[in-house]
């Protein structure tokens, strides 16, 4: 197949083209580059896919409507990934505009795209976010999303609503797929896992909010790529159940379907840390702080859906990922430092 992977510079864009091209797909990546954090990083990541003979980088914006319309007009696409996004809560709340341009005005970019070129299939990348005021554990498909606590979260939902709306107009399947804390080699340097490691390496403190009264589904990337990749292949398809009088968030009387992806296995936050100090080798010095603006104290995601649906269910050990973590953390920035002496 030919597949479009947007964000395929970014944590989770680059381990599924980089999956994709290993079981045989063409893969057109999208992505801006763009600095929200260290492009090194997305530069390292774009290096390692750009040398599969059946992969091309295409450096784009989403919210260039001209260039995402042709793109899909020279490439066409049989299903689309669609990862690229404006990350980030605490963002959000310091620069709104971004999550609308990126987010909502690109996510209508590749919808259309979609819609005028005959995509098979779209999957996209929600979020735990959406889930905001609930406290309903474990968090389900089946239950409501209205109440956001900040804007990332809220153009997430929006996502889903938009994704809908092409579902029902126009036939086009699509999966939605909400991500609980995703982790691995490659990550985030904005992520909680890779400040911990680094901070805790180089000797500094960490913060840690709520007190470390947190607790995450804490999903391993491989887990993520996994869900992303069966429920690609497994098109999405109406709910002949459906009742329009007792209408199901997560399913629809059109191809349209909803799942979380998450390890299913709420893990404490000074358990998490525990794991990262066991592999590094060292304790961390630990600034205890109160809960964030727009953070929420809990994930905890309920898998049915995608277990039933799809047949898979993430189930990576933290001690098993944080491992994998760190011992890439350190051969990544090792190799970095000799380089660079």
């Amino acid at each position: 197949m030919k597949i479009l992977v947007t964000g395929a510079a970014g944590f989770v864009g680059f381990h599924t083209a980089r999956t994709l091209l290993e079981r045989g797909d063409t893969v057109v990546g999208l992505d801006n580059f763009n600095d929200y954090y260290d492009v090194g990083l997305k530069n390292a990541r774009a290096a390692i896919i750009d040398a599969y003979p059946n992969f091309k980088m295409a450096r784009l914006d989403l919210q260039d409507r001209d260039g995402v319309e042709q793109l899909f007009k020279d490439e066409r696409f049989e299903k689309v990934v669609h990862l690229a996004a404006q990350a980030g809560v605490r963002y959000s709340i310091e620069n709104p505009h971004a999550y609308i341009d990126s987010n909502i005005v690109g996510t209508l970019h590749i919808l259309e795209g979609c819609r005028h070129h005959k995509v098979k299939h779209l999957v996209y990348a929600s979020s735990s976010s959406v889930y905001g005021a609930n406290t309903a554990m474990p968090f389900s498909i089946h239950q409501n999303v209205d109440h956001p606590l900040a804007l990332y979260g809220a153009t997430k939902k929006a996502n889903e609503l938009m994704a809908h709306c092409y579902a029902n107009l126009y036939g086009l399947p699509t999966t939605g797929l909400r991500f609980f804390t995703v982790y691995g080699p490659y990550g985030r340097p904005d992520m909680a896992l890779f400040l911990f490691t680094r901070n805790i390496i180089e000797g500094k403190p960490i913060d840690v909010f709520n007190y470390g009264n947190h607790r995450r589904d804490f999903t391993y990337i491989d887990d993520i790529v996994e869900g992303v990749i069966r429920t690609m292949d497994h098109t999405a398809a109406a709910n002949p159940d459906w009742d329009a009088s007792k209408p199901d968030p997560g399913t629809s009387n059109v191809p349209y379907r909803l799942y979380n992806i998450g390890n299913q296995q709420p893990i404490e936050l000074m358990r998490y840390i525990e794991v990262i100090e066991e592999c590094v080798g060292k304790k961390a010095e630990k600034n205890l702080l109160p809960l964030q603006p727009g953070d929420v104290p809990d994930t905890y995601a309920d898998t049915e859906d995608l277990v039933r649906d799809v047949g898979y269910k993430p189930d990576t050990a933290i001690e098993t990922g944080v491992r994998k973590f760190v011992d890439w953390y350190l051969e990544y920035y090792q190799s970095d430092e000799e380089q660079s002496a």
